[in-house]
């Protein structure tokens, strides 16, 4: 039995390996993320797993595991910004406010079967001063994140609380991942 991680994301290979589940394979799957009318965030990165998932052509032997995450103010989901500009934007609607890190985990198993799972956690900012966001968006660090962060960087500065899963915010919740691979029969220690 083999293991392929559907994302090149080398936070999700870190964190998978972490659980004893070094992938065997990895591919980038070819995945259009943008949002669908009214889709509400939950939704949205759920079905983005999934499709990331089947996205990626899996062998009799292969289990193939994806995940998403996405950052949720109210209905709006912030995807990763397209610019400084978009940064700065996020930052300040994150600025003093709690919002919901989604994290979907799906694993296509042996049996060819889909199964996904989804980390929600609270996550709340400090109120940022401007000098804050500039120093921040001049790191580089928020490009290319989801909601425009990476919590186990910098940004760790400005989270006043937190409840759920950490590694979910990271990029791949491993307590629902490990309970995913496991019912999927790929062997854990």
């Amino acid at each position: 039995m083999r293991l392929v991680l559907a994302s090149t994301s080398p936070r999700r290979l870190d964190l998978l390996t972490r659980i004893g589940a070094a992938p065997d394979r990895v591919a980038a799957p070819d995945v259009d993320e943008i949002p669908r009318p009214a889709e509400v965030p939950r939704t949205y990165v759920q079905r983005i797993a999934a499709d990331k998932c089947r996205a990626v052509s899996r062998a009799e032997d292969e289990i193939v595991l994806a995940g998403d995450t996405s950052i949720a103010v109210g209905r709006r989901i912030l995807g990763k910004p397209q610019d400084e500009a978009d940064l700065r934007r996020m930052l300040a609607l994150l600025s003093g406010r709690r919002h919901h890190c989604l994290s979907a985990v799906s694993v296509i198993g042996l049996d060819g079967k889909l199964r996904s799972r989804i980390s929600d956690t609270v996550v709340a900012f400090k109120r940022l001063t401007p000098a804050e966001i500039d120093w921040y968006v001049a790191s580089g660090e928020g490009m290319g994140k989801a909601g425009g962060y990476a919590i186990q960087g910098k940004a760790e500065a400005f989270v006043r609380f937190l409840s759920g899963s950490h590694s979910g915010v990271v990029g791949l919740p491993v307590f629902e991942t490990r309970a995913l691979l496991e019912s999927a029969g790929y062997p854990l220690g």
